[in-house]
């Protein structure tokens, strides 16, 4: 099979592998389309330290069963799936206190097991999500995102007609936005300083964008406020901007080692949340729900599609933030 192999950070190649294997509770997918993000980015230049190298990435990803394990009776040949990455260990401490997502031998495919990047991929059949035939597998590749998205509303206090605002109108930005409305927002601002990300945030219902935050025309601040960008300045802008007993939710990537400006009495004695959300966590199965069932328009961030043998360009466009979410098709030459 033909796959993206990154043999060390900053080595990145395009070759031919051996076709996995399902093992007794495994299923093999034929991958119709992967998602770049960038925590791919992070693993081509060897940011993340639960990378294994060499590593086949892509952890969002969809596609058709073509082989199953023996011990496998949910799934059969032909069935459309698509997979939540995450493989948690289910006997450290966070696992059995219902936090998987913060395994201490935490693991998922694409990151440090072979990922969706390739024309096939092998995966423990409880991690695949049965979509309906004729699904269109790059909206199920949206999927695990999505379910990022949907496990960070699961941590914010939202109430009827509570006041959203928004840094950042990249593929996440625009997802979280989406979903705003979906939790009782009555507006949802959005701060983005690129002119063509702006209208796409209008399109997709955004009330109001600004492309900084010294636009923002609401001295009582915002019930809810998101970073989307992970940019420090965001951040600090963002935590000023909260509403007394209102809530920050922490969700693009800062480096490890950046550092924000806050204030402690501000949150102390205007009873600020501040929380983060990490990946994914018991959210799967109603981000599917949601791809499969509600109108949400998610095709729309969708930006490229392209070969297989095209990831190295199309990581590089993800890199300069060229475009959303760019989808690679392994069916395709």
């Amino acid at each position: 099979m033909q796959a993206v192999v990154i043999e060390s950070p900053g080595d990145i190649s395009i070759g031919q592998m051996e076709d996995p294997i399902p093992g007794p509770q495994d299923i093999v997918v034929a991958v119709r389309a992967c998602g770049i993000c960038g925590t791919d980015i992070h693993l081509a230049d060897g940011e993340f330290t639960a990378a294994h190298y060499p590593l086949v990435p892509g952890h969002e990803f969809a596609g058709e069963v073509v082989a199953v394990g023996k011990e496998v009776s949910s799934l059969r040949p032909g069935a459309l799936v698509a997979v939540d990455p995450s493989l948690y260990c289910g006997h450290c401490r966070p696992c059995r206190s219902g936090h998987g997502n913060l395994c201490e031998n935490w693991n998922a495919v694409g990151v440090s097991v072979p990922g969706g990047a390739a024309e096939f991929v092998a995966v423990p059949d409880w991690n695949a999500h049965p979509l309906p035939p004729g699904f269109d597998m790059s909206l199920g590749a949206l999927i695990e995102p999505l379910s990022c998205a949907v496990h960070g509303y699961d941590l914010i206090r939202t109430k009827l007609a509570d006041r959203f605002l928004v840094y950042g109108a990249g593929t996440m930005g625009l997802m979280l936005l989406l979903l705003a409305s979906r939790s009782g927002a009555i507006s949802v601002t959005v701060v983005e300083p690129n002119l063509a990300r702006r209208e796409r945030a209008l399109s997709f219902g955004a009330t109001t964008v600004v492309a900084r935050g010294d636009e923002l025309d609401s001295p009582k601040g915002y019930d809810v406020v998101i970073d989307a960008t992970g940019v420090i300045a965001a951040i600090e802008d963002g935590i000023r901007r909260v509403r007394r007993g209102g809530t920050f939710l922490q969700f693009g990537v800062a480096a490890p080692d950046a550092r924000a400006s806050i204030s402690p009495y501000r949150i102390y004695n205007d009873e600020i949340t501040v929380v983060g959300a990490m990946a994914v966590l018991e959210s799967y199965d109603r981000a599917c729900d949601l791809a499969i069932e509600a109108d949400l328009g998610l095709l729309r961030l969708v930006s490229d599609q392209l070969p297989l043998g095209a990831y190295v360009d199309a990581l590089g466009r993800a890199r300069r933030g060229e475009g959303y979410k760019i989808h690679v098709l392994p069916a395709i030459r």
